[in-house]
């Protein structure tokens, strides 16, 4: 049987009371306009719950007249909100009365995979398709040759049935495609991930260093509140970006970073604070080793050879660290949460944490705190039959020794025959849930190669994202609010406990996730492993086990625990879960992996003559490909645009607002898009916003609007660490439209 390390190796914020009050739902929910009732009030009853248009899982009040949400707000009494919301938490009505919602279970009627030939069935007949399909492949295959892709909260209910069912095949997106070098980046400094929410005292950093960290564009609600009362107090901003982003506009220095070689900044700031002796001695005496070691990794790191990499200048290097250490132990480097870059990002991600350790920021007030959470006791149901298993490894060798969890790529690799696995079956079974990989994934047309080999696609999803298409059935969710989730305490400066709970009930024949787990379940005599028959009963009986007010929390939507040091300020006593028990500069670990234990520098290829490096991030009202159908959210942005210098668009005969074309390194061609012809951003790089254009016909809002810059991301480079994939590594050309 495979071990854990061994498996995870396989390869690879007021917009809405004013849209809702401006009529718009009327002309676009599909809803009876006398039904439609004034935003401004209250309603017979306000319902608290918590938000899933992000992942940061922000408390809101639900307001309910008629049995119809009016409007949705923060809940002042929830940590993560504070009762505001960013604007996509005011969208919730949007996603909740979305026309071109799922409405009934479909099964596929042709044999070709995406081609959106479906045919409505009842719950019941799908759901004993799916269960004898499920059936049918640990027969034939074993449980391991079924993977579960999940995006969102309520994954928990099939993560639990994908383990009752024998499989350990458990991935999401969000790891190698997002923040995997980060946490294992700071796994190995620290001995602690950073998780989500991340644990970052912002609002009371002096310094807040960003580095491709998008605040004010990446709505992350606490984050950006912290943000705005750290500058009101004072606080200063570093932002490196090669593109002015909103928070270069707050900035003291902002530094147009040359694209692939912010490692490079990073030494030479460390060789600066180490050199001229900034950091900070005391704490690193008592809490770190390898310091020496260090030292004489960073001799040759100087501001000097980082400007011919960066073309940032030497005594802007210089003055940026001392500006930097100036403000120790409340000065914060940000760790990012897109992380997935270059493929050498673990060890990006390893030079961020070790320079917040010379800070002295791991700990501290200002810096990253160490979050405490409320335990919730388990619910009783029978342990797993055996350890789940999972598919074989990367048979040419290929390891990646310090990812820990199931690379999604890998598990896409895994499922064509002969392309990873000598023997045996390939992986026959998805089921996705919440995420649509045909955007979520690169190198898209390897995605679609993968789903043609399977015997069974279940997609569970709230909207027709382009996924569904490629299932053989589709299992339509309830939104988060029409249903129950499972309790979870959320780890954080101070421990709180939220619930989500049904502010209506659900919509045409949706069902919740909770649902859906236990009734396959029951089809495939794993009843046992859901034995409730309500999952608000279930989260109340874990609730009152551990001595909760549990109407308290039904009523309030979230209660507070006894607060407890978080910082070495509040007298927490730091403790460190690495091999030393110290926070480790030098990485021993690392080092036995053949890699190096230091972070080092890789020069990456660069554009040619006439081509951009594809840069991709967010704008503030969307999550990516997950709202832009939204017609709510879509009032203010509802299609993406290509950024390029306005001396190189002049240069092209090209002016701002006209419509053009990327056109990337493998020939694969963008749809056309509006150019924004701007003074903000370098010569040598494009950027658009990610989550556009879309092209399934049951996204009747959002298809054919803006381009879709994932079709671009044909090449990805694999980081030998995390075993993520760097996309930033594509270059187009643009060509009028």
């Amino acid at each position: 049987m495979t071990s854990r390390r061994e498996f995870i190796k396989i390869s690879g914020a007021t917009v809405g009371a004013a849209t809702v009050g401006s009529g718009f739902v009327n002309k676009f929910w599909g809803l009876d306009r006398d039904a439609v009732e004034d935003p401004n009030t209250d309603g017979d009853k306000v319902v608290p719950t918590f938000c899933e248009l992000c992942f940061w899982k922000c408390g809101v009040l639900a307001h309910v007249r008629n049995g119809r949400v009016t409007k949705i707000v923060g809940n002042p009494d929830h940590p993560l909100s504070r009762g505001h919301l960013c604007p996509r938490g005011t969208g919730g009505m949007g996603l909740l009365y979305d026309p071109d919602r799922l409405k009934k279970p479909l099964l596929r009627r042709s044999n070709k995979r995406g081609g959106q030939d479906f045919e409505e069935v009842s719950w019941a007949k799908a759901l004993d398709f799916t269960a004898e399909k499920l059936m049918k492949i640990k027969r034939d295959c074993g449980p391991d040759k079924v993977a579960l892709f999940s995006h969102g909260y309520g994954g928990s209910f099939f993560k639990h049935l994908l383990f009752a069912y024998g499989s350990g095949n458990v991935t999401a997106p969000s790891y190698g495609q997002c923040r995997g070098p980060r946490e294992v980046g700071f796994n190995l400094t620290f001995g602690s991930s950073l998780g989500s929410p991340e644990v970052l005292d912002i609002e009371n950093s002096r310094v807040l260093t960003l580095i491709g960290s998008h605040l004010g564009e990446n709505m992350h609600n606490t984050q950006v509140q912290d943000f705005a009362r750290a500058i009101a107090k004072g606080a200063e901003v570093v932002v490196v970006d090669p593109r002015f982003s909103t928070a270069a506009g707050k900035a003291r220095h902002w530094l147009p970073i040359k694209p692939g070689t912010d490692l490079a900044l990073l030494l030479a700031w460390m060789h600066v604070i180490v050199k001229e002796e900034l950091y900070d001695a005391a704490y690193l005496e008592k809490y770190a080793t390898g310091l020496p070691e260090l030292r004489k990794h960073l001799e040759d790191k100087t501001p000097e050879w980082a400007f011919t990499e960066t073309t940032i200048p030497p005594e802007k290097i210089v003055e940026t660290a001392r500006f930097i250490a100036g403000a120790r132990p409340a000065s914060l480097v940000h760790p990012g949460r897109h992380t997935t870059w270059y493929g050498d990002d673990t060890q990006r991600s390893r030079a961020i944490a070790i320079l917040n350790a010379l800070l002295g920021s791991w700990g501290r007030r200002g810096g990253i705190f160490i979050p405490a959470s409320m335990p919730v006791p388990k619910y009783p149901c029978p342990d797993y039959a055996a350890p789940p298993k999972t598919a074989q490894d990367h048979p040419d060798g290929t390891v990646y020794p310090f990812a820990d969890e199931v690379l999604s790529h890998g598990v896409c690799d895994a499922t064509v025959p002969g392309k990873i696995m000598t023997s045996g079956c390939p992986i026959k079974g998805w089921i996705v849930y919440g995420t649509n990989l045909i955007q979520a994934l690169p190198q898209r047309q390897q995605v679609i190669e993968a789903a043609q080999h399977l015997d069974l696609m279940v997609a569970i999803d709230v909207l027709p994202a382009e996924i569904t298409g490629y299932a053989d059935v589709v299992l339509p969710e309830a939104t988060y609010l029409e249903r129950w989730d499972d309790a979870g305490p959320t780890p954080w400066r101070e421990p709180f406990l939220a619930i989500r709970q049904p502010v209506v009930d659900p919509l045409y024949e949706s069902k919740p996730g909770w649902w859906i787990a236990k009734e396959l379940a029951n089809r495939m005599e794993l009843g046992a492993y859901f034995p409730w028959d309500d999952a608000g009963k279930m989260v109340e009986a874990r609730l009152r086990k551990g001595g909760y007010d549990f109407d308290l929390l039904k009523a309030k939507g979230v209660i507070r625990g006894k607060r407890v040091p978080v910082t070495t300020e509040d007298g927490l006593e730091l403790t460190f879960a690495t091999p030393s028990k110290k926070i480790e500069l030098y990485s021993k670990r690392m080092a036995e992996a053949g890699a190096s234990p230091m972070p080092e520098y890789t020069r990456h290829p660069q554009p040619a003559d006439g081509q951009f490096r594809l840069l991709f991030g967010r704008t503030p009202t969307h999550t990516f490909g997950r709202t832009t159908n939204n017609r709510f959210l879509s009032e203010v942005t509802n299609e993406n645009e290509v950024w390029l210098s306005a001396k190189v668009a002049r240069e092209r005969g090209l002016s701002n607002g006209d419509r053009v074309v990327l056109v990337n390194q493998d020939g694969v061609r963008s749809e056309p898009v509006r150019l924004k012809a701007t003074q903000r951003i370098r010569h040598d790089c494009v950027f658009v916003v990610h989550g556009y254009g879309h092209s399934s016909p049951g996204l009747k809002f959002a298809k054919g609007r803006g381009m879709d810059d994932s079709r671009l991301v044909t090449k990805i480079a694999v980081d030998p660490l995390a075993g993520s994939t760097g996309m930033s590594v594509n270059f187009v050309t643009v060509e009028r439209a």
